[in-house]
């Protein structure tokens, strides 16, 4: 009998509505309040070793990636960005630091967007309105990245280091400069490795004006310590409407970062969800494995990108409920597991066949949605997100 998993009618509930901001473009994808919060990585390739870098832009498009930022420190990089920006298959930022003309660079060579660094680029702000009027020309649009580690040395003088406000003060005095040539197609992000540093300053920012903001733990660190700041600071600032791109920075591939970014927004009600484990983080009470039988079920589900919620229970205290409330899920005991779907027992299967039960009833499940996926472009993107209770 088919299985009805349709998704909700309303839409899920988030923690704040959007903070209301002006609308910009980067490239094809629109950022804003009007727009989803959109995920950015960068590529880790020499730019001007094109293949190499055309190569990973496709691979963090296939992770989800909406935004690409490539580095242009030299000549031979700006030389490069032409074939990048009209092969990529997302649109392109390019990163400046130090010199000028590498903006202008990036600008004619049809990138969606430029980061800039204000605290870094020579004489930057006496170059604003050839910046503008370049950008404004082509349609391309700015990021304002202020960063802790370069910020303008008046200002740290004036702050004696990169506090929030001295982050904000840049940041705002940058844009105003921008806007008083009327340009308006920027957004802004004023990065810091601490992350209560960091979100005082967006929450700072994000009443000073209507900009967009990317929101940006720098240096964050190590895979598992990068994500746990860029979880901690992007939850509390989105969970406030606070930021309309994200860029999770971790000393780690960068398809790494994208799915960190996805998990976070789907966690958030930001994005769609798509596969969810629950499981029960195992205690005295457990009669089986569930370290394993979780760790297996992930695994074996990990190219399906529907929107399913799978409980792998290992007790009978919290077991039978939180199974019934997945759409598939087992309670697990005394060697043995109850399947559940949608609530409702279906079987009862000895506990070595328990992992190969769920994963043939959750694609039985997936093809009755027509959404069964093959392990394609989109896999990553829907990589399992893994909670316990």
């Amino acid at each position: 009998m088919p299985v009805s998993l349709g998704m909700p009618s309303a839409p899920p509930p988030v923690l704040a509505p959007r903070r209301q901001t002006r609308q910009i473009q980067v490239g094809s994808v629109g950022v804003g309040s009007d727009h989803q919060v959109s995920v950015q990585s960068m590529t880790t390739t020499k730019t001007h070793d094109i293949g190499a870098t055309l190569q990973q832009i496709a691979e963090l498009t296939a992770a989800g990636c909406d935004i690409v930022r490539v580095a242009c420190p030299t000549d031979k990089d700006a030389a490069a960005l032409k074939v990048i920006a009209q092969q990529s298959t997302i649109p392109v930022i390019a990163d400046i630091h130090f010199q000028p003309k590498y903006v202008f660079a990036a600008i004619e060579a049809g990138c969606g967007a430029v980061r800039v660094n204000p605290g870094n680029i020579k004489k930057f702000d006496d170059k604003v309105k050839e910046i503008a009027q370049a950008a404004s020309d082509h349609g391309t649009s700015i990021r304002i990245g202020v960063n802790a580690g370069s910020l303008d040395p008046r200002l740290l003088k004036k702050y004696g280091k990169a506090t929030p406000e001295a982050l904000v003060e840049s940041a705002v005095w940058e844009a105003s400069l921008f806007e008083e040539h009327g340009f308006k197609d920027f957004k802004i992000s004023v990065k810091h490795n601490d992350p209560v540093i960091m979100a005082r300053a967006y929450e700072l920012l994000a009443q000073e004006g209507d900009w967009p903001l990317h929101l940006g733990v720098t240096e964050a660190g190590p895979e598992f310590q990068g994500t746990i700041k860029s979880a901690t600071a992007f939850g509390y600032l989105l969970g406030q409407g606070i930021g309309d791109t994200i860029r999770v920075s971790l000393s780690a591939p960068p398809v790494e970062e994208v799915k960190v970014g996805l998990q976070i927004l789907q966690s958030l009600n930001l994005r769609e969800r798509k596969l969810e484990i629950v499981s029960c983080p195992s205690c005295g009470r457990a009669q089986v494995d569930v370290y394993t039988l979780a760790d297996e079920v992930t695994e074996g589900l990990k190219d399906v990108t529907v929107p399913l919620r799978v409980a792998v229970m290992g007790c009978v205290v919290n077991g039978p409920g939180e199974a019934r409330e997945a759409d598939l899920g087992v309670a697990s005991g005394n060697g043995k597991g109850q399947i559940f779907v949608k609530g409702e027992v279906i079987r009862t299967v000895p506990e070595e066949q328990i992992v190969e039960t769920l994963i043939e009833e959750a694609r039985r499940i997936a093809a009755e949605m027509g959404l069964e996926e093959d392990g394609g472009d989109d896999a990553a993107a829907g990589a399992p997100v893994v909670s316990v209770h």
